[in-house]
């Protein structure tokens, strides 16, 4: 873990309630895809937010929503807009990509947990991983998943990879799948016993999709999101 100021280099919007914020590190700071950071509104509160980057980028990327019903994040984002430096802990949290091991992997995101799912899925392209890698990713309406184009394109670069995502309100124009993103897995699984999973999104969320993967053959062990520690 390592505590470090950052400059506010960019904050710019990935859709109308989510917004992209890239921070620049006064020093090379390490950090494990999948890891997240702290930022300190004040030395009593600090708000944590997924990284989107991966370390050989130099700088760090988060994706907040900011939706004015949610002040946890709103306040941090106004925080980063009031502030052109900021203090920041960075190299949090034990959902890390276990790189050494050797199963297949399934990434979940649920929202704007996309950016956990994110640096995990840039840093297996970058090592070019040749097992197979699932990318879910299940939002409410289909202007959410403001990367699809992006990681259809990654998806396509190497048969290994698919990406798969999942609208809870489609529209008529939608052509993908629909429902909830954990229940699509469950669909497309019968048994999850082999898989490292990968998993970001509300703690209601991980509770549910925790208890239905045990029951299809998900191992514990190889079950990672920051949230089971508090759940």
């Amino acid at each position: 873990m390592s505590k470090i100021r950052c400059t506010v280099a960019q904050l710019s919007p990935l859709t109308s309630g989510v917004t992209r914020v890239v921070l620049t590190p006064e020093s090379q700071v390490p950090y494990r895809p999948g890891q997240y950071l702290q930022i300190w509104l004040s030395d009593e509160d600090k708000r944590p937010f997924s990284i989107a980057s991966i370390a050989a980028q130099g700088q760090l990327e988060l994706h907040i929503g900011g939706a004015v019903t949610d002040q946890y994040a709103s306040q941090a984002l106004a925080h980063l807009q009031q502030h052109s430096e900021i203090t920041a802990e960075v190299g949090l949290g034990q959902a890390f990509w276990r790189e050494h091991s050797q199963n297949p992997i399934i990434l979940l995101a649920g929202g704007t947990g996309f950016s956990y799912v994110y640096s995990i899925a840039q840093a297996i392209a970058a090592a070019g991983v040749k097992r197979p890698v699932f990318l879910y990713w299940g939002v409410r309406d289909e202007s959410a998943l403001y990367h699809q184009t992006e990681l259809a394109a990654w998806a396509a670069t190497d048969e290994h990879y698919r990406f798969i995502p999942v609208v809870q309100n489609p529209t008529e124009q939608w052509q993908g799948r629909t429902g909830l993103v954990h229940e699509a897995i469950l669909q497309d699984f019968v048994s999850l016993e082999a898989y490292d999973i990968y998993l970001a999104g509300p703690f209601a969320m991980a509770g549910v999709v925790r208890a239905a993967f045990l029951e299809q053959g998900g191992k514990r062990e190889q079950m990672f999101a920051d949230a089971f520690a508090y759940i």
